[in-house]
């Protein structure tokens, strides 16, 4: 049986969703259209200390111990068990299982349960005024630690990589999805700039499985991240066609809006006509808009260099990095940021190797981001977050005859902020002796959510949506520790 053809409206208006349905959420949060009961009304709850959020996140889990929390005592009792240290044995700590959710049998995990200590695989050295140490493969980033605040303990419950959307979401794959907490502040704020989507990715989530990261599920797909592309085309599907002149386009966009408000007249109640009506109009900006703003060609060489732009080997990570320089600079609330590609930092083996060559390839683009946005008087106005999904294990991956590398690590590990309302040169928390277990109390990926929400002005806590009751868990604790 064929179906029947669409109506003139419903054509209309299902040719609106295409591009535009990424690129929606700008308009719709600010207009109120299609929200839940008693929205938010895009004002900040708190006083803001920040504008936007630049959300760097390395895939696959970098080493704690290997890039921001030194752990000598690996290198004194290395060869030997934890057991055979003088310090307690993190296997045996309560802590061990309380923050631990496999989604294998207990029988056959052996995920970061390694007893044999495994040494530093690279030195540290002091740097800045504050003297806190980095390892000898960060040293751009090293030279930036009197701006920096490091988190030496936070934890998460997934060992393996569903933590990546775990770090996004705030739960574990067992449990209900949640919205991304990019997609919380796109809900929770209105728009600083009507021609850009609020919450851009780039370029994407590292791969499908993990899409969870920019998601927005029961906030709307209004809400959800925008993957824009770099080195070509940012927007494919959402130009003219070469054959289309700018003028005509703008005629048919002209007559879409008329035919779409007479039946708005028609249908006065129709929020999500009015909806359409509206992202047809930010489609026709964002084609002028995007791709000027990710225009790095109308950068200085000086800039370019300052990134890492004129070195293949950090061209890639500084391309993306200084995208979301101008990003924010127009006015994007949050730019969730993959500066590698999917798993790369999980170091099984050859940990020394790998870490040594992905640390080479964001040093420089990440040190000079910070540097950037000082120079240009952003950094009062931006968060930075530099982030992973867990660390790495202080003891030596055994699996499949393994020598040189360390395994998934939940327990304990270090991120760092930058930039507004952060304060610079401070290292908050910290792990055992070891490098296992977060010390208590440790913080919960949800501590960062809730820390850089507040930086922002919005509260988790207000931002409820009915029907849908969070966990105490899911609102986070600011870390107040690292705050101005």
């Amino acid at each position: 049986m064929i179906p029947p053809a669409p109506s003139r409206r419903t054509f209309l208006a299902d040719l609106g969703l295409g591009f535009t349905g990424l690129a929606l959420g700008a308009m719709l949060h600010r207009d109120g259209v299609a929200r839940a009961d008693a929205p938010p009304d895009g004002r900040p709850s708190l006083k803001p200390r920040a504008k936007s959020v630049i959300w760097i996140f390395l895939s696959g889990g970098y080493s704690h111990v290997e890039t921001f929390d030194p752990k000598p005592a690996l290198n004194k009792f290395a060869g030997k068990t934890f057991a055979e240290t003088p310090y307690p044995d993190p296997l045996k700590s309560p802590l061990h299982d309380k923050r631990s959710r496999s989604v294998v049998a207990e029988s056959i995990n052996v995920r970061d349960k390694y007893p044999i200590v495994y040494p530093l695989q690279v030195g540290f050295k002091q740097y800045g005024h504050s003297g806190i140490e980095v390892c000898d493969w960060l040293p751009h980033v090293g030279s930036c630690v009197d701006d920096v605040a490091f988190v030496r303990s936070m934890y998460t419950t997934d060992n393996d990589h569903a933590a990546e959307n775990q770090m996004h979401t705030g739960r574990h794959r067992l449990d209900e999805v949640q919205p991304s907490v990019g997609s919380w502040v796109h809900y929770g704020l209105g728009s600083l700039n009507d021609n850009l989507p609020q919450f851009v990715v780039l370029p994407g989530p590292t791969r499908p499985d993990t899409r969870p990261s920019i998601g927005s599920y029961y906030l709307g797909p209004k809400h959800t991240g925008v993957p824009l592309a770099l080195g070509g085309d940012p927007l494919p599907y959402g130009k003219r066609g070469p054959d289309v002149l700018a003028e005509e386009q703008k005629n048919e966009y002209d007559l879409i809006g008329k035919l779409n408000g007479l039946a708005g007249v028609e249908y006065p109640h129709d929020e999500a006509l009015r909806a359409r009506i509206r992202a047809y109009e930010l489609a026709y900006r964002m084609q002028m808009a995007v791709p000027e703003a990710l225009n790095l060609n109308a950068e200085t060489k000086e800039t370019h260099a300052l990134y890492g732009l004129d070195n293949p080997t950090t061209r890639v990570a500084g391309e993306r990095c200084l995208a979301a320089r101008r990003l924010v600079e127009r006015g994007v609330r949050f730019v969730q940021l993959y500066p590698t590609a999917y798993g790369t930092w999980d170091s099984h083996q050859k940990l020394k190797e790998n870490h040594a060559k992905q640390c080479g390839s964001i040093d420089k683009p990440v040190a000079g981001l910070l540097k950037d946005l000082k120079r240009r008087g952003l950094f009062g106005d931006v968060v930075v977050v530099f982030c992973t999904e867990f660390g790495r294990t202080p003891g030596l991956e055994l699996r499949a005859g393994g020598k040189d590398g360390r395994d998934h690590h939940p327990h304990g590990f270090t991120v760092w902020l930058a930039g507004a309302g952060i304060q610079g040169g401070v290292v908050h928390g910290a792990t055992d002796e070891l490098g296992f277990h977060a010390v208590e109390p440790g913080h919960y990926v949800t501590d960062l959510h809730a820390t850089v929400l507040h930086l922002l002005g919005l509260d988790l806590r207000r931002l409820e949506v009915p029907g849908r009751k969070r966990l105490e868990i899911d609102h986070g604790q600011v870390i107040t520790g690292i705050l101005t």
